[in-house]
């Protein structure tokens, strides 16, 4: 999906560096490749404590705290998003902002507050403990920031087998910020309260931030900036909607089971299996209704209401 050239990126939407952390309990994973490293540790029986830094709030002492407020300066105007990674993470969460400033408070009667947009390299320290980029992009609900080591979405084509076009990235995006909707709904606990499993708690969680994401794209193209009539992106086409499929599906738990160890177990699921991940999406999109998404009530993950 591409971003109008001349719409402007806010100076001020996202911060860099390694930034203060102030400990606490990861609350939820990651999702669309979000701490993809703690689910091949939960689906190989290794120990993903080890893998994340354990996420105990430590600062890295070769990180040290210091946080550059604001974009990026070479992030100026949607041209730039369709150039480079992190430009493309700025105002993809600048048009998620639009989308759900109308569409949370219209739908459920809850306000939109905007959730912190974090990037980093290396590692980063958070309101949920510290991480490394080995985690992969997260939402952490305790400082209501999502985290992106632009990096990751290299590793999603090299390692995972995704398209790698623009909309499997903002896909990424749009996931993280569903989980920042869950925690505005009061819905992101569940994940921990049944954490593994084909119908888990945590399983519908991660499906329903998928769904969250299909959303935001059923609207992307039509909203237009703050103070333009300009939409932030061009129409969607079909490519666009294939290459955040693509990543999806990429994800799914059964295609990383099958990748580690040749089989799959579905009882280690935490986050859906690929043909799931795919259809929430498509739910959220042909729809553009926050109650399609409603996986916590849905009898049939595999069958989504939004699709029949």
């Amino acid at each position: 999906m591409t971003f109008n050239e001349r719409i402007q990126i806010d100076p001020g939407r996202a911060s860099s560096g390694p930034g203060p952390g102030r400990g606490g309990k990861l609350a939820l994973g990651g999702g669309a490749g979000g701490l993809i490293v703690l689910v091949l540790a939960l689906l190989m029986g290794g120990d993903p404590g080890s893998l994340l830094g354990q996420f105990t709030g430590a600062e890295d002492p070769q990180l040290g705290t210091s946080e550059t407020a604001g974009t990026p300066e070479h992030c100026r105007t949607g041209a730039d998003a369709n150039t480079y990674v992190d430009c493309r993470v700025v105002l993809t969460a600048q048009s998620l902002d639009a989308v759900w400033s109308e569409a949370l408070p219209e739908q459920t009667g809850t306000a939109y507050v905007a959730p912190g947009i974090r990037l980093f390299t290396g590692g980063v320290s958070t309101g949920c403990g510290y991480a490394t980029s080995e985690v992969g992009p997260f939402y952490c609900p305790t400082d209501r920031t999502a985290y992106f080591d632009v990096g990751f979405f290299q590793e999603l084509v090299d390692r995972f087998g995704a398209t790698g076009g623009p909309l499997a990235q903002e896909y990424v995006v749009a996931h993280e910020v569903g989980h920042h909707i869950q925690n505005l709904l009061g819905d992101i606990g569940r994940a921990q309260q049944d954490p593994k499993g084909p119908r888990s708690g945590a399983v519908r969680t991660e499906l329903q931030a998928d769904c969250y994401a299909g959303l935001w794209a059923h609207f992307a193209d039509k909203t237009p900036a703050p103070g333009s009539d300009t939409p932030f992106l061009v129409p969607l086409g079909d490519t666009d909607i294939q290459d955040a499929l693509s990543a999806a599906s990429a994800v799914g738990d059964d295609r990383i089971q099958e990748a580690a160890h040749g089989r799959v177990n579905p009882e280690a699921w935490t986050h859906g299996a690929s043909v799931q991940r795919q259809k929430w999406f498509l739910t959220g999109y042909r729809t553009g209704e926050v109650s399609a998404c409603d996986t916590y009530s849905a009898a049939d993950l595999n069958n989504p209401a939004g699709l029949r």
